[in-house]
């Protein structure tokens, strides 16, 4: 095949899945909302099942409804026959994922699943079939043909299931009042999750790691106590311990273009007042967009006296990973 042939194939199984997709929303009928109250009524746990290609959806779906407030696990339905149905509790509810509606394995185990009086919702290709009869709530996800040009391996109906599960979780999510830092709480160990729960003071420097120098000092201390404390910058605070001034590697560079001598300034002279501040119960991701927005290195944290309590610059939020 060409190269031009190639990409006429990818795009035409695009447009066979996004038609598919597009169909599901006139389906999303009293089934689809009947299965929102009872998950939402659920006092237990999702449980998903599914066989095959189902099942690797099934257990995508019940990690987005796990990370978006719905407590859930998948069950692998031919190994729920084997003692595993015993994690399905009376409490629970189970998703059943089949697009033939007639998977053996899960037929198997619905009479157990209905002894234990679950409610029972489906994701199946029709309506005309086993496990949607047997179920509370039937959601159809059928499709019209697979992008798979025999129309055999399972591809558009995937899509579709898998689309599904998406819209309920993102209707459960909204119904709970789910929020960013609810999603955080569930993504401590990932990007978003550092972005939502780290604070400044969860990275900042603090006590004598804090470069410090007094308002009476020469440029020279502070010049050492930049250089000792690495950060690139260096608070100026008066005899009451309350910032008045900073500064940087930004003021060293001006103050030597300016002729300034070093060793017999006084800080108080070359140091820019007014600084840019932050407070340690800000949220660090914000103090990334501000040191950006202001093309700062470096910031300060201060208490409600403005008095530092903290300090640190870009290598502290890069280490953070919050760069």
């Amino acid at each position: 095949m060409t190269d031009d042939e190639l990409t006429q194939e990818g795009k035409k199984v695009l447009q066979i899945e996004a038609d598919a997709v597009a169909a599901l929303s006139d389906r999303l009928t009293e089934n689809f909302v009947g299965a929102c109250h009872a998950i939402l009524d659920c006092t237990g746990r999702v449980v998903v099942v599914g066989m095959g290609k189902s099942g690797h959806i099934g257990s995508k779906i019940a990690a987005t409804l796990a990370s978006t407030g719905t407590p859930s696990f998948f069950v692998h339905p031919g190994e729920a026959s084997h003692g595993d149905l015993g994690m399905i509790t009376p409490d629970d509810l189970v998703i059943a994922i089949s697009n033939s509606g007639n998977t053996p394995e899960i037929l198997a185990i619905l009479p157990m699943i209905r002894r234990l009086s679950v409610p029972l919702v489906s994701m199946t290709g029709s309506k005309d079939n086993p496990l949607c009869k047997q179920a509370d709530y039937c959601l159809d996800v059928g499709v019209q043909k697979e992008a798979c040009p025999l129309n055999l391996a399972p591809t558009a109906s995937t899509t579709a299931a898998l689309a599904m599960g998406d819209a309920l979780a993102v209707a459960l999510l909204k119904a709970r009042n789910f929020t960013a830092n609810d999603f955080a709480r569930s993504h401590p160990g990932g990007a978003l999750g550092r972005r939502l729960l780290l604070y400044v003071r969860d990275i900042m420097q603090s006590g004598s790691r804090i470069p410090l120098v007094s308002i009476n000092d020469s440029l020279q201390a502070a010049l050492l106590e930049m250089s000792s404390k690495g950060l690139g910058m260096t608070g100026i605070i008066d005899e009451e311990g309350k910032l008045v001034g900073i500064f940087t590697d930004g003021d060293l560079r001006r103050t030597l273009n300016k002729g300034v001598d070093l060793y017999s300034a006084k800080v108080v002279e070359v140091m820019t007042t007014d600084p840019t501040v932050t407070s340690e119960d800000r949220l660090a991701a914000d103090v990334v967009n501000m040191m950006q927005d202001l093309s700062i290195n470096s910031v300060l944290a201060v208490d409600e006296k403005h008095r530092p309590v903290g300090a640190l610059n870009m290598h502290d939020l890069l280490r953070a990973g919050l760069l």
